[in-house]
């Protein structure tokens, strides 16, 4: 197949004016940040917490709509092994988004944090923070190759530029305008990529529908036609796998810098809320286009396209389900507007996942840790570093796999597992501290590499009940990372209580108390007193960071 020359053209133009948008937004960012007289750091990484409702909404929504979410969910219905029922990822973001504005956007808005990783700093200091900042790094990283594989698949079956090209373009497109207007460049894009994903999706379903070789979808719903039904089923033994996986999709977001920044950059903590609760209804409407693409492309017999037989499922490509289908049963004019749907979801959440690890690394890492003296010209260019490096490395890593459901769940499983207990103890748990952090961390990570991960060829060690070898490999049947998730969660809980009792009782000497866990359990002073945890706090947070999660206050 030769080069898609109008394809190509209306995706310099697409990058264009995502790109015009984005510098647009810079320019106003630099208008707002003349206005002010304090920290411009918080203008770049947090618009100055001035995003409205209109715009939060947007950015909101454009961040978790992204290539992986429309890629993998098209792959999940088409996969024979898995259908509609496996498909959990819209309606797990709509968990993610109401659970998020109940317990966890007013009180980190309230605070006025910079980062979701503030709170650990304040309160246990420098060490487990930068622990856990590097895990919040990594599963960004990942948020990056996952969104990037989506489009370099589908710009590569579809206009037939090389896959390294495809995603080396866009990427370079997306570090470019977050590089130069920081979050305002990254919301004000959200919002063009927003309407082009909403309208390209949805004019592409009724001519996949219509295509001549694809049978009705209601049909094939429940019949084996060209392959299992679309549906999908759910077997007893796999239902623990599906809770698993709704939860994992669903609360593991809830540990992501992506979605904390969104709430924190908005102008009130009832935006912030109001923000999440209406992301919760518009992204699962965004998730219905992919859903029907995947149940068409289950009802197609390939022998009457030009893509011939074997089936997609056959030849292992069903990573590529979504661009084989808008390639082959939709005119090519049509197909290239598929092509722009993804790109805008991808670069809507690349962006949001460049400016989220910058924040992690220049405010928690550098700033706190590195170089508590930095200025602030410093610390803006450590910020652009920060982007083009994990650009860089997400960009890099999107050669080790083409299958973006695959990078979504590791992700996921990142999250979910690790970050996700430390930020429910840090936030709504007192007796947390650095001793059960770090525990956490162990204990988590420990057993979740014991029950081993098939996705990348991982056996498991500890095989829970019904674990059982199929096609030469282990499959456990059990929650595994739930229960993962709950072990560390309780292991955070017990050995911050060990700890403090052991350091308040004189168990052990104060000496040796590295975290100082007494002075975070001293009980208040008099008014105008100054605690030991005071003094701790002040050691610990940065000037820009707000009050602590324990008030020693009168």
């Amino acid at each position: 197949m030769a080069l898609n020359i109008p394809g190509v053209i209306v995706m310099v133009l697409f990058y264009l004016l995502v790109l015009g948008t984005g510098i647009w937004a810079s320019f106003k960012s630099k208008k707002e940040a003349k206005k002010i007289q304090g920290d411009k750091t918080e203008m770049a990484l947090l618009g100055n917490r001035g995003i409205n409702l209109v715009v939060g909404i947007f950015t909101m929504t454009a961040t978790w709509v992204g290539g992986g979410f429309i890629v993998g969910t098209t792959e999940a219905v088409y996969n024979p092994s898995m259908g509609l029922i496996w498909a959990v990822m819209p309606v797990a973001a709509t968990m993610c988004f109401i659970i998020g504005g109940l317990f966890f956007a007013k009180p980190m808005r309230d605070r006025k944090y910079v980062t979701m990783m503030d709170p650990f700093q304040i309160k246990y200091g420098k060490v487990p923070t930068a622990a856990l900042s590097l895990a919040a790094l990594i599963s960004e990283i990942m948020w990056v190759t996952g969104t990037l594989i989506g489009l370099g698949v589908t710009m590569s079956v579809i206009l037939d530029l090389p896959y390294t090209i495809s995603i080396w373009i866009s990427a370079a497109v997306a570090i470019t305008y977050t590089l130069m207007g920081g979050l305002y460049s990254v919301a004000y894009t959200d919002i063009i990529q927003l309407i082009l994903i909403f309208i390209s999706l949805w004019l592409c379903v009724p001519y996949a529908m219509m295509s001549p070789a694809s049978l009705d979808i209601t049909t094939t719903a429940f019949n084996n036609t060209y392959q299992a039904p679309w549906v999908g089923t759910l077997e007893a033994d796999r239902a623990w796998k599906w809770i698993d996986n709704f939860l994992l999709l669903g609360l593991g977001n809830l540990g992501l810098q992506n979605f904390h920044q969104r709430t924190l950059s908005a102008s009130s903590s009832s935006t912030a809320k109001i923000t999440c609760f209406a992301a919760a209804f518009i992204v699962p409407t965004l998730g219905i286009p992919p859903i029907l693409l995947g149940a068409v492309a289950a009802s197609t017999d390939w022998n009457l396209t030009t893509y011939g037989s074997p089936s997609p499922v056959e030849r292992g490509e069903t990573g590529l389900i979504l661009p084989i289908t808008l390639q082959y049963l939709t005119p090519s004019y049509i197909s290239i507007v598929g092509i722009g749907a993804v790109a805008a979801a991808v670069m809507s959440s690349t962006d949001s996942a460049l400016l989220s690890a910058a924040s992690i690394f220049s405010s928690n890492i550098y700033k706190n840790i590195m170089r508590p003296q930095a200025s602030d010209r410093e610390i803006q260019w450590v910020i652009r570093v920060s982007v083009v490096f994990v650009g860089l490395a997400g960009t890099s890593l999107t050669f080790l796999d083409n299958s973006v459901l695959m990078i979504w769940m590791l992700r996921s499983d990142l999250t979910y597992t690790l970050m996700l207990p430390q930020v429910v103890c840090v936030l709504f748990f007192n007796i947390s501290n650095g001793y059960g952090a770090v525990s956490g961390c162990v204990v988590g990570m420990l057993l979740r590499v014991l029950c081993g991960e098939p996705l990348i060829g991982l056996p498991p060690l500890l095989r829970f009940p019904g674990c059982t070898l199929v096609d030469g490999v282990y499959v456990q049947r059990a929650p595994i990372r739930t229960i993962c998730m709950l072990s560390a969660t309780f292991a955070i809980l017990l050995f911050s209580y060990l700890a403090s009792l052991l350091f308040i009782k004189g168990l052990i000497p104060e000496k040796w108390d590295v975290f100082k866990v007494k002075a975070q359990q001293s009980p208040p002073a008099e008014c105008g007193a100054k605690t030991e945890f005071d003094e701790l706090k002040s050691q610990n947070e940065s000037d820009e960071v707000s009050e602590p999660m324990l008030d020693s206050r009168c």
